[in-house]
């Protein structure tokens, strides 16, 4: 599968498959195009990719501004993964899938054999392994600078796998430069992605840390680097014939300067700039030079790195928002799906329920009436369920009883259960100790749960009528774990271990159109967010148990306990003996 990938412009993140049996895709500002783009500097129909026996190539079509593939215009070109498409202001990357070919055969022994003769002499951690410098290394000065390169640039990589925020990476490295380098001033600036506009995003002076003042560096310099893409370093910018013309270099004081381009894979990402400055009435004949060529060619080999950690963590900023935009996708179809289900249900009873009044029939209009309130129920509990899902609480704990909360749901689910002739078992312990958690929200956790087995056992029967029909409830406590316990058990036809294992995943649901997915994930959440757990244990044909597990704390005086501070008390309390309800 081959799929374009936008890194730049205004839809950055959306992602485009190119479907192979697709002989053409186009690309413009037009609705008709199969990939429409929000460019104004993008033609109606700007460009198209076709497949062809071999691959993929992108043509342009006569647009105003022209097609580029890794900043070269092309009017037709062959795509290799990774290449850089880019039209108007927008940039959008071709990626395809490579066979996978099997890899030479790798044996990694288990345990020690006789012919290992192999030790480990040394073992350094990896936040630890700094690279030694000899400081007393007088016979061979070349192999000294070569040892404080290495270190700096091991210090670099380090910097630039710890973190994928720019802001932070790009002030970790211009601190790592001004360790190294006698300059007063120093900054590192991107291209904005919209305005491809220098930006600043880190700044450093030699008297502080972050600078907080202004900074003024010379546009001449700047200017040579990007247009040459080529490090320059001058030991006096005023007196340099390169920048003899620029005034901005006499205005700003500049003695001496590094600037180098952050050069990517495809493109100039930014800049990376160091000076030191004097006053402009002060020059001081025969100062000592700071900066050598040493320096130049390890701030390129820096900002090489630095360009190559921006564009990574750009693509890497471009496909969580691709992700993100799925998930968006996936939730909204689902939900749509069952919404109108729903919807399509209350219609049926309204139809119902004005045939009642119009024939003054009683018994249609209850019947009407009845489907009326089963819709208007589901359609309750599905935006509950999205807003314990989609907001993250904490719980609200208070003194209760955990048998009283069951209690209450037994009673919610008691005539759905008789009027599907399923028997509802309840067993209470006759003396059980009073706990600390948040009502509203295991209720509804319990809630879930219960439904669900209600609905577990109806289907089977359906399917086989001679089967028990059976839910069974009951709450338990561990003093030795400091769990309750809420068990429930229903003679459903039961699950496999692979689906099993999947249905507290979000909109993963075992009853087809007729779930939405999301009742156990919000169960689960709230135990979670009470510090608990559910489990299920299933076996195909057998029916489910599900168990909600609850640490048990206790009220304290002052209620200034949470949910995990109080003690345990000597003994569970709970008892065998059941009633049934």
């Amino acid at each position: 599968m081959a799929s374009l990938l936008v890194i730049q412009g205004r839809n950055r993140g959306a992602r485009f498959d190119l479907a192979e049996h697709e002989a053409s895709v186009s690309i413009g500002r037009e609705s008709s195009n199969l990939i429409r783009l929000d460019d104004n500097e993008i033609s109606r129909r700007h460009a198209e990719i076709r497949h062809t026996g071999d691959g993929f190539v992108v043509g342009d079509l006569g647009s105003s501004n022209g097609t580029y593939v890794n900043s070269r215009k092309v009017e037709r070109a062959t795509l290799a993964s990774g290449d850089q498409i880019q039209i108007g202001r927008t940039v959008l990357v071709f990626a395809q899938e490579a066979d996978e070919s099997p890899a030479g055969q790798v044996d990694i022994i288990a345990g020690p054999a006789a012919d290992d003769c192999s030790r480990i002499v040394r073992a350094i951690p990896d936040e630890t392994a700094d690279l030694m410098l000899v400081a007393d290394d007088t016979q061979n000065l070349r192999l000294a600078r070569a040892r404080s390169n290495l270190q700096v640039m091991y210090r670099t990589a380090l910097a630039i796998s710890h973190t994928l925020d720019i802001d932070e990476l790009l002030g970790r490295i211009l601190g790592l430069v001004f360790e190294w380098v006698e300059a007063d001033r120093g900054c590192i600036m991107l291209f904005d992605p919209t305005t491809r506009q220098l930006t600043s995003k880190a700044r450093r002076d030699r008297n502080g840390s972050e600078a907080t003042s202004s900074m003024t560096i010379s546009r001449t310099i700047v200017d040579y680097v990007l247009d040459h893409r080529e490090g320059v370093l001058t030991s006096d910018a005023r007196d340099d014939d390169r920048f003899r013309s620029g005034h901005s270099v006499l205005r700003t004081g500049v003695r001496e300067a590094i600037c180098v381009p952050m050069q990517g894979r495809y493109n100039t990402v930014g800049v990376m700039y160091v000076d030191t400055t004097v006053p402009l009435a002060e020059v001081v004949a025969g100062e000592q030079q700071r900066f050598t060529d040493e320096h130049l060619k390890l701030m390129i080999a820096i900002g090489h790195q630095a360009a190559l950690a921006v564009e990574d963590t750009t693509y890497y900023s471009a496909m969580v928002q691709s992700e993100r935009l799925a998930a968006v996708g996936q939730t909204i179809a689902t939900l749509s799906h069952h919404i109108k289900n729903i919807l399509q249900g209350i219609r049926g009873g309204s139809y119902l329920v004005e045939m009642g009044l119009n024939k003054n029939d009683q018994a249609v209009l209850r019947k009407g009436w009845d489907i009326v309130a089963r819709n208007q129920n589901k359609i309750s509990s599905l935006v509950m369920d999205m807003l314990s899902f989609s907001k993250q609480r904490e719980p609200e704990p208070v003194p209760g009883s955990l048998v009283a909360v069951v209690d209450e749901v037994v009673e919610t689910v008691a005539q759905r259960a008789a009027e599907a002739g399923i028997e509802l078992i309840f067993k209470p312990p006759t003396v059980f100790p009073e706990l600390l958690f948040d009502p509203d929200g295991l209720s509804r956790a319990i809630l879930n749960v219960v439904s669900n087995a209600l609905d577990a056992v109806d289907e089977a029967s359906q399917a086989d009528p001679d089967r028990e029909k059976r839910v069974t409830i009951a709450v338990t406590a561990n003093v030795t774990e400091g769990l309750a316990r809420v068990i429930v058990t229903d003679t459903g036809s039961g699950m496999d271990e692979e689906t099993a294992s999947t249905v507290f995943n979000l909109f993963v649901s075992t009853k087809g159109s007729r779930g939405t997915g999301l009742g156990l994930t919000v169960s689960q959440k709230i135990m979670q967010e009470h510090g608990g757990d559910i489990t299920v244990a299933s076996e195909r044909g057998e029916g489910s148990t599900f168990t909600l597990k609850l640490p048990m704390t206790f009220p304290t005086e002052g209620m200034g306990a949470t949910l995990s501070s109080a003690p345990i008390p000597p003994d569970d309390g709970a008892d065998e003996d059941a009633s049934e309800s």
